[in-house]
């Protein structure tokens, strides 16, 4: 490849290089010891301080230097790993520049003229590829070269990013380079000789960690289902941990779930992928986590300011981030101070005059006449324009909204949809008031109309009042709304829990789920017009909860409540079918309905399963897994003597489980667990992973000392269960569950604990957990999680095949793995795949005809051609005749007709080839001949055409002589006998005969047999077998032929004589004509030649195959596809 021009003093420093071809101007040069025969000394040594030093020239052993005549100064310009690469840069030279330079008087002229040329032609070739994205182009685009050339993958699987490290095999290290592209990981080393080489796909990654050893400082571990390998010696080991965690959990998340998991629309297009792509998704997922962003917004400017907080007199310096709709401010120590202002708030974004004390100030003011300065901007100019770009765009959509909205609203009548329907019993109108209810959306919070009568509801208001004019003090200091400024003395306020009158209003605004509800008027209402009235999968599933959510409170023993809690979870569901209703959904929603108005629910709801939950209520609540995973490993490193003492913490952090679903509400007092979820729209998650570190924390010695997983659970089922408020005037009622009798088995007793006190110790003790943290141990943790599912369902997917097969369990699972390596190896490289989008199908719209686990996998024709290819026991040249063999085989196991086969189907002919009997293996191959496997057309094999019904009773559809009526008497009694039959034979599992075989039919079968004999040893007997038995089956069939024309000429003859239509009958007698053999007739014969006996009775080791399988399943796949490509 061509190189931009760089200087070299020495043309052959310490003998390091070999000229081999040079003339006035250029000199073509070759490492020493590449390509030498005799492996001297000399070579490995410069072969080892090569792989050693980092340097280009170790990566090139050909190069081109540019060489001025009477200089002592030379340029590389081009470099190669292969000659035949050099040799073209070589002769592209000769005839385009060598002739050209001796017009030139001025040795300097030359040497500018060449390099201006070989700069321009790399810019050429840079234009239109992923090199010219990255930092450094040139160096990319060696390392890119070298990927391509060592590991033969399709040019689309497209190289991310490269580090240099040593790759650990025991105590030994090798030293080489770590290619990161987006679906594999792949390592190479040369070094003394001997080469290293391995690719590892995303998709086997099940878990990566940062190990430390006595060999090593740090080192990347990573985790495959065969094996582990360790990577060290990385320059910037932090920057590699993280892109390595990245990409794995990107291609899992687009692989084994693209339709379950949130996933940037960005990362769904995997050739879009670059290093500076990854560094903006990882801050964008931080940044959207940190002030619980909607998941639509994108991140635009990041800078370093400070902002002027009146409560401290002074400024404070952190980073602004500015997103679509959003500006966003954290302090340096995150959560001291956060800010967040949407746009649709802001009225104008200034300039002011810069000085000494304030330079580069922004003036950000407010529709509420309150405004925001910051300072110390870079790029101020540049960041302004910005903002006022999109804030004109966002106040024209506004308004343009408004205008909408008005004249709609001059067209309606003026009476208001929203009112508010109180009903204390039942009447004799009781069906219509529930129509009025299920139709009615309420206006204010069910707390307003219900309340809880029972100690610390009604009571202890002073405590009430105290918290409201604290807060109305914290609002006269901080501000109120959503822009308010969040700091440590806001968590105090939070910590002791919000007073009721305010508690909607607050949720709204730490969530910012106020300005969704500002910006989608009536978004709400018309959602419950859509949905109310429609059934489906979901509804039933609320219709059946709606009486378990909360069933102690008044407001859902009343028809009010559970009218809004059935409009607001059948709204969501309605909204965002992916997610439709999911259990806890109900009870979360019963809470939100208890303090905040109906439409203020139902955007708390959004914010929560959208935003501040993102996965937790998908088909498989991966989010919930993936943080009960992150709490497992918090509680080994914030907790390490319980985790010493519990060495199995799986039944602890499967207990958080329901805690992280319910946000505490399931387990706690229902006043303990308000102030629970008050946190965590405070704080996110993170509040619910410091309240459960709290809560083991306190436990922990009554946890060490338990013996079984139950008594774990009972003592940290009984400690929640005591949990008060300070709302509470006496403790609580020990729950019954909690007899005398298990509690002397635990021998301490349980302590009332207060809420406060436990959320207050939380954030003294765990309070330093940050979100960038959560979110690196998500990404991480993501990638267990989602390879534990697919463990789960390769055993599912092998339960259900195994009573079917005879394979051994070890090798049906190795060709379940090949299966769905297949499979990836389409989507890795074949965007275009149909198995592809039939995946996307399936995931998107289950059908109760088919287990979700059978349809997970699916091979395509090609697909299938591939695999047959590699797994079918005879010799496999490819051929044309072969190839139209396995597009047989692929028709008749497509039996659903969908042009797709499931695993069970593949491993049934699996089956058949390496484990069954003689006669199996030959039915199976006259299968292939006969219809539908068989069509008219091989070229063009239909996939619409229906399997033969086949019957020993035939079905007559010609009109015979008589009646109408009679036929069609006749026609439904001969359905009904050979329906009757088809039964019988189901019941006693008798086999189906198959139909008889034509001569077309024969005559492909034969050519089959001949094309399975090659490369046999006994070739010869076979070949003479197969034409002793193709003689005999010709024979039988023309005898049986001649026979069958004689008796239906006879059979002519008398109905002749009786008066039958002659044109009729000779058409019968046309038909029947043909030459046929049945399927026993060619075993038998097959029976006589003991050569074919003991080539079809040979066992083959199907273990063997395999292996061999797997070694070429990568490459041979990876050839085709190019092939397809560049051929379409």
């Amino acid at each position: 490849m061509w190189l931009n021009p760089e200087e070299v003093l020495l043309k052959n420093a310490l003998k390091l290089w070999v000229t081999e071809r040079n003339n006035d101007f250029f000199l073509l040069q070759r490492r020493r010891g590449h390509g030498e025969s005799t492996g001297r000394i000399t070579g490995l040594l410069v072969g080892a301080l090569d792989t050693v030093l980092d340097s280009n020239a170790r990566v090139t052993p050909f190069r081109i230097l540019l060489q001025v005549p009477c200089s002592q100064v030379s340029w590389v310009i081009a470099s190669g790993a292969a000659r035949e690469e050099v040799n073209k840069h070589w002769d592209w030279l000769l005839r385009n520049l060598l002739h050209s330079l001796s017009v030139f008087e001025n040795k300097e002229d030359v040497a500018s003229f060449v390099r201006g040329k070989v700069k321009g032609l790399i810019a050429e070739e840079v234009r239109g590829r992923q090199a010219a994205q990255e930092e450094e182009p040139e160096k990319f685009r060696e390392a890119l070269q070298k990927f391509e050339l060592h590991f033969g993958l399709p040019s689309s699987e497209k190289l991310v990013t490269y580090y240099s490290c040593c790759c650990w095999k025991g105590r030994v290290p090798r030293q080489g380079f770590l290619y990161l592209s987006i679906n594999h990981m792949a390592f190479y080393s040369f070094l003394l000789g001997k080469e290293v080489k391995f690719v590892i796909p995303w998709a086997e990654v099940t878990r990566l960690e940062r190990v430390s050893t006595g060999l090593m400082t740090e080192a990347i571990l990573v985790r495959t289902r065969q094996r582990q390998r360790e990577f060290s010696m990385f320059l910037n080991l932090d920057e590699a941990f993280g892109v390595v965690g990245q990409l794995a959990d990107i291609a899992l998340r687009r692989l084994l779930d693209s339709e379950g998991l949130e996933l940037d629309r960005v990362l769904q297009q995997p050739a879009r992928i670059t290093k500076r792509i990854l560094e903006e998704q990882a801050l964008r997922e931080y940044v959207l986590a940190l002030f619980r962003l909607p998941r639509g917004e994108r991140l635009h400017e990041v800078a370093s300011c400070s902002v002027w907080t009146p409560h401290s007199r002074c400024h404070t310096s952190g980073t602004l981030y500015t997103a679509d709709n959003y500006l966003c401010f954290s302090s340096r120590e995150e959560g001291n101070c956060i800010l967040l202002i949407p746009l649709a708030e802001v009225l104008s974004i200034e300039k002011a005059e810069s000085t000494t004390l304030l330079p580069n100030p922004v003036i950000v003011s407010l529709r509420t006449k309150k405004a925001f300065q910051l300072i110390e901007l870079q790029d101020r100019d540049e960041l302004v324009e910005s903002l006022n770009s999109r804030l004109q765009a966002l106040q024209w959509k506004q308004s343009m909204f408004r205008s909408k909205k008005d004249g709609r609203r001059s067209l309606r009548s003026p009476t208001p949809y929203y009112t508010f329907y109180y009903d204390t019993g039942y009447s004799d109108e009781e069906e219509i008031e529930e129509q009025v209810l299920r139709n009615t959306v309420n206006s204010e919070a069910l707390m307003t109309a219900f309340h809880q009568n029972q100690p610390g509801t009604n009571g202890n208001k002073s405590m009430e009042q105290v918290k409201e004019r604290l807060w109305d003090d914290h609002f006269a200091e901080f501000g109120r709304g959503v822009h308010m400024f969040r700091t440590e003395k806001t968590q105090r306020l939070v910590a002791m829990g919000i007073p009721e009158s305010l508690r909607g209003e607050l949720w709204m605004t730490l969530s910012d789920a106020s300005s969704e509800l500002e910006s989608h008027q009536g978004y709400y209402t018309g959602l419950v017009k859509k949905s109310m009235g429609q059934s489906s999968l979901a509804t039933e599933e609320i219709e059946r909860d709606l009486h378990r959510s909360l069933p102690d409170h008044p407001a859902f023993q009343n028809p009010t409540g559970i009218a809004a809690l059935r409009r607001v979870l059948t709204a969501y569901a309605h909204r965002n079918p992916k997610i439709g209703y999911c259990q806890s959904m109900n009870i979360l929603a019963s809470v939100l309905l208890l303090y905040a108005k109906e439409e203020e629910a139902f955007w708390l709801l959004v914010a929560v399963c959208e935003r501040m939950l993102p996965d937790y209520f998908n088909r498989r609540v991966i989010g919930a897994q993936v943080d009960k995973s992150v709490f497992e490993e918090l509680i080994r490193e914030r907790l390490p003597e319980l985790a010493e003492h519990v060495p199995d913490l799986s039944s602890l952090s499967s207990v958080s489980l329901s805690w992280f679903l319910t946000l505490f509400l399931s387990v706690l007092p229902f006043l303990s667990a308000v102030c629970v979820v008050d946190c965590f729209f405070f704080h996110g998650i993170k509040a619910n992973f410091q309240l459960g570190l709290a809560v083991l924390e306190a436990n922990a010695a009554q946890l060490s000392a338990c013996t079984d997983d139950g008594q774990a659970i009972m003592i940290l089922t009984g400690f929640l269960e005591q949990v008060g408020s300070e709302a509470q005037s006496s403790p609580p009622s020990s729950p019954p569950a909690a007899d005398e009798s298990s509690r002397s088995d635990r021998d301490v007793p349980v302590a009332h604990a207060n809420i406060t006190d436990l959320i207050n110790e939380s954030y003294e003790k765990f309070g330093d957990l940050t979100v960038r943290q959560i979110e690196r141990l998500r990404c991480r943790h993501r990638i267990r999680v989602l390879q534990a599912h697919e463990d789960t369902t390769k055993e599912n997917a092998l339960r259900l095949v195994t009573p079917d097969v005879s394979i051994p369990a070890e090798n049906l699972a190795d060709v379940y793995d090949l299966f769905k390596t297949e499979h990836f190896i389409s989507l890795y490289w074949g965007d275009s795949s149909s198995a592809a989008a039939a995946e996307a199908a399936a995931w998107s719209h289950m059908d109760s005809g088919r287990s979700y686990l059978e349809r997970q996998y699916r091979l395509d024709r090609p697909q299938f051609k591939s695999l047959y290819g590699l797994l079918v026991p005879w010799p496999w040249d490819s051929n044309q005749h072969m190839d139209t063999v396995a597009n047989r085989a692929f028709t008749l196991l497509d039996q659903d007709q969908d042009n797709l086969v499931t695993f069970r189907e593949f491993a049934g002919w699996l089956d058949t080839l390496y484990c069954d009997e003689l006669n199996e293996k030959v039915r199976l191959l006259y299968r292939l001949h006969i219809p539908p496997a068989l069509t008219e057309s091989e070229d063009d094999p239909s996939l619409t055409k229906s399997p033969l019904l086949s019957t020993n009773r035939p079905l007559f559809v010609n009109k015979p002589p008589g009646g109408e009526g009679e036929v069609k008497e006749d026609y439904q009694e001969q359905l009904k006998r050979m329906l009757q039959d088809l039964a019988k034979e189901k019941e006693k599992d008798v086999e189906k005969p198959l139909p008889l075989m034509n001569q077309r039919e024969f005559i492909q079968f034969c050519k089959t047999l001949y094309s399975m004999f090659h490369g046999e040893a006994e070739e010869n007997d076979l070949f003479q077998a197969i034409a002793t038995v193709t003689s005999l089956v010709l024979q039988i069939g023309e005898a049986s032929h001649r026979g069958l024309s004689s008796s239906e000429s006879e059979v002519t003859s008398q109905e002749e004589v009786k008066g039958a239509p002659p044109s009729q009958t000779a058409e019968d007698a046309g038909a029947d004509q043909d030459w046929t053999i049945s399927f026993a007739q060619i075993l038998a014969s097959l029976l006589t030649e003991q050569a074919l006996v003991n080539f079809f009775e040979k066992p083959v080791d199907l273990t063997e195959k395999i292996s061999e399988a797997k070694e070429k399943q990568y490459q041979q796949r990876a050839g085709l596809l190019t092939l397809e490509r560049q051929s379409s």
